[in-house]
């Protein structure tokens, strides 16, 4: 397996470009099995989710085209089954059970794997798919979705124990848009990628209204048409991006190709804990200086248009090395700190207790051998090798493969010292 060998201590500068959304592209590559036509998606990052999603689109029958971030694919003689060698690898490969529901009216789909941050289950998407039709059947580890009768909308609160479901509100989504009638998604999610699955929705001739509140409404069409879609840029890499730069910029690093309105939560922590962010007037490029006297703050991770739950493991890297204490609590995942004792393994000072982190900031981290557990982790441990003393080694790095595209690469481009040990499987 591949690792990385961070060498701490050199100064971050320059500027590079955002890759699209990693969470916006896996549903909107699911959407494409909607219609027999067409459709092309720009700005897919090449990362290893994308892949896997592209392999079970193969599996399915899809005809796919790749080339310079830009996917081609054609859903025109497809089948219900999603293979468990494909679908046991990520986590996200779920969100094909609501297209292949409207589109064929049945659906087998492996119960999905993916990162160990605690409990992720799929009640919410099979709550919402029964709703509007779908008979549920669980076999040998599949999970079996018919529609002998069609779909037909209904109002569905899709309300959860840790808030509103990303994954469950697009696969009721992508279901409802084929279905008969009005379907009305209360207690939706409302975050971007959300947004951007909607519009390449109606794009495809799609009726939906009200994506990015609690209240989405979907008047069902009998067909969608094949379209061309430009994916948004990853708030998620910005955001990490972000971090970096008030960890280890030696003056600035400027980012393109991100959305002001996406970053609201990263932006006003960093500049409350000392930092400064400035954004251009359109909004889609923003440069980070580091403060001269940061502080520690706190943090409690919220559903959108909350602080993420994806950016708590980087701030938290961030922390272990700003004077004073932070607090960092995770409403939405709260075993999500196995970086935290990674962290320690390199001077850190963290406890973690019953959801919460206590960061006492340190002078200095030191290098040691890490092993990355899940994507966000892996993230927060590179941005502590940034500016620990001596050569950090980060192992399982097939962690941070899944969500970020060239991280080495970027990193290299900003002036960091990094290089990728390749490794046997």
């Amino acid at each position: 397996m591949d690792k990385l060998l961070l060498h701490g201590g050199r100064f971050l500068t320059g500027s590079i470009n955002i890759s699209g959304s990693k969470n916006a592209s896996l549903p909107i590559l699911a959407a494409s099995l909607l219609t027999d036509q067409q459709v092309v998606i720009e700005r897919v990052p090449d990362v290893s989710d994308t892949n896997y999603m592209l392999q079970i689109l193969s599996a399915l029958g899809c005809e796919v085209e790749r080339y310079s971030g830009t996917v081609k694919i054609t859903a025109a003689k497809i089948h219900p089954e999603a293979p468990y060698e494909l679908v046991r690898k990520m986590r996200a490969s779920i969100c094909v059970m609501g297209p292949l529901l409207a589109r064929l009216g049945r659906a087998s789909v492996s119960i999905p794997g993916g990162c160990v941050i605690g409990d992720r289950p799929i009640d919410l998407h099979l709550k919402g798919l029964q709703a509007i039709g779908a008979h549920i059947d669980n076999e040998g580890g599949n999970i079996l979705i018919e529609a002998k009768d069609g779909l037909t909308g209904k109002e569905v609160d899709l309300r959860g124990k840790h808030g509103p479901t990303v994954l469950g509100t697009d696969n009721l989504m992508m279901a409802a848009v084929l279905a008969e009638g009005t379907t009305i998604i209360e207690s939706a999610a409302c975050e971007p990628e959300v947004i951007d699955l909607a519009h390449f929705l109606n794009s495809m001739g799609a009726r939906i209204e009200g994506a990015g509140t609690r209240r989405i409404t979907i008047e069902g069409v009998t067909s969608l048409s094949g379209t061309h879609h430009t994916v948004i840029p990853d708030r998620i890499e910005a955001g990490t991006f972000m971090v970096a730069a008030a960890m280890a910029a030696r003056d600035a690093v400027t980012l393109n190709r991100v959305r002001q309105d996406q970053l609201t939560g990263a932006t006003e922590k960093l500049r409350e804990a000392g930092h400064f962010v400035d954004f251009n007037e359109t909004g889609d490029q923003v440069t980070i200086r580091p403060g001269h006297s940061p502080i520690g703050c706190s943090i409690s991770t919220a559903p959108h248009p909350g602080f993420p739950t994806d950016m708590q493991a980087q701030f938290t890297a961030m922390f272990a090395t700003t004077p004073g204490i932070s607090v960092v609590e995770d409403t939405i995942f709260p075993q999500r700190f196995m970086h935290c004792a990674e962290l320690t393994r390199m001077g850190a000072d963290i406890t973690v207790d019953n959801g919460t982190a206590i960061v006492h900031g340190v002078k200095q981290l030191g290098a040691a051998p890490v092993m990355a557990s899940d994507l966000r982790a892996s993230a927060a441990l590179v941005l502590a090798g940034l500016t620990a003393k001596g050569t950090t080694e980060i192992n399982r790095l097939y962690h941070i493969d899944r969500g970020y595209e060239m991280i080495d690469e970027k990193l290299l481009q900003l002036g960091a010292k990094v290089e990728r040990v390749r490794g046997s499987a």
